[in-house]
């Protein structure tokens, strides 16, 4: 019997490595039940307006002049999702899964995190556009109360495990094999029509999100990562929870400072692998696909995802 319990568990989903995806899971989930029994216990002791007051500093407002008041809904939106029912947080979750899960594998779990926030920025700058420049929208924001929904950063990890390995194959219930090109083709069309229906501006926010995805990898392909300026921040807020470790340097007078480098540091400094490597493997995975990479390359690749 494991004694560690829940907490214990929660802990160690935050310790593993290239484990972004569960972790941001967990975070949903956890905004998910805290807003439903919040929701409970204020129908039950009537104060209706103390959830109404929580629930829209997760839910972004479709004018500018509302949103200026509560500008961190930009990303707290992409974390609460509808509590009319459980399907809209655990189709969004499932989705997220598998596609994270394939960038986990060929990029490493920082790029996961980046693709998400830079997805919920893209969804939530587009929904913020559309509805306060096209007068299509425009006019029929008034009658809107907020978005909220992880779906946009979900697309954005959709779209760029779509690009990086386009012919990637899922087997799909009653469709068998489907590479993921079409996965994500058929969500983007979907969003495109539902532009204009009831969810529009949700539909929205789903294709800046796809867009994104695209330009990330992309760009990462040439070399320019979009998301490191979101590890920086979220390494500058940890160093205020976890405790750096002392680092205590000493060395050996004498002849032995001057001995030459043991066969381990040799075999670590051989085994880098420079970015240009990276790219040329990442280009070869989406113009061929990953199953034509050499052992070599898998092993390279492999161990650029880990830093």
């Amino acid at each position: 019997m494991n004694g560690g319990g829940f907490l214990s568990d929660f802990k160690n989903a935050f310790s593993r490595p290239n484990s972004a995806h569960t972790q941001l899971i967990i975070i949903n989930v956890v905004v998910f039940l805290f807003l439903a029994v919040l929701n409970v216990f204020s129908s039950i002791l009537d104060f209706q307006y103390v959830f109404a007051f929580v629930y829209k500093q997760f839910s972004i407002p479709p004018l500018f002049s509302d949103f200026i008041t509560r500008p961190w809904t930009i990303i707290t939106y992409s974390f609460s999702h509808s509590l009319s029912g459980i399907f809209h947080i655990l189709f969004n979750m499932l989705v997220f899964y598998w596609f994270a899960k394939l960038v986990i594998e060929y990029l490493g779990s920082d790029k996961v995190i980046s693709l998400y926030v830079l997805g919920a920025l893209a969804g939530g700058i587009s929904y913020l556009l559309v509805y306060n420049l096209v007068p299509f929208y425009a006019n029929q924001a008034h009658m809107l109360s907020g978005m909220v929904g992880a779906s946009a950063a979900v697309y954005a990890v959709v779209v760029a495990a779509a690009t990086l390995i386009p012919n990637y194959t899922f087997f799909l219930l009653f469709l068998g094999p489907v590479r993921i090109k079409y996965i994500a083709a058929f969500y983007i069309v979907l969003s495109f029509l539902g532009s204009v229906g009831s969810n529009a501006g949700g539909n929205i926010a789903h294709l800046g999100g796809a867009l994104m995805g695209f330009i990330f990898i992309k760009q990462l392909q040439k070399g320019n990562d979009w998301g490191a300026w979101i590890l920086s921040v979220i390494r500058f807020f940890k160093s205020f929870f976890v405790r750096q470790p002392n680092i205590k340097v000493s060395y050996k007078k004498g002849s032995s400072s001057k001995s030459k480098p043991s066969s381990s540091s040799s075999r670590q400094s051989s085994s880098k692998t420079s970015q240009d490597e990276i790219d040329e493997i990442l280009d070869k995975i989406s113009e061929r696909g990953y199953e034509s990479l050499t052992k070599e390359e898998k092993q390279k690749l492999f161990n650029a995802s880990k830093k």
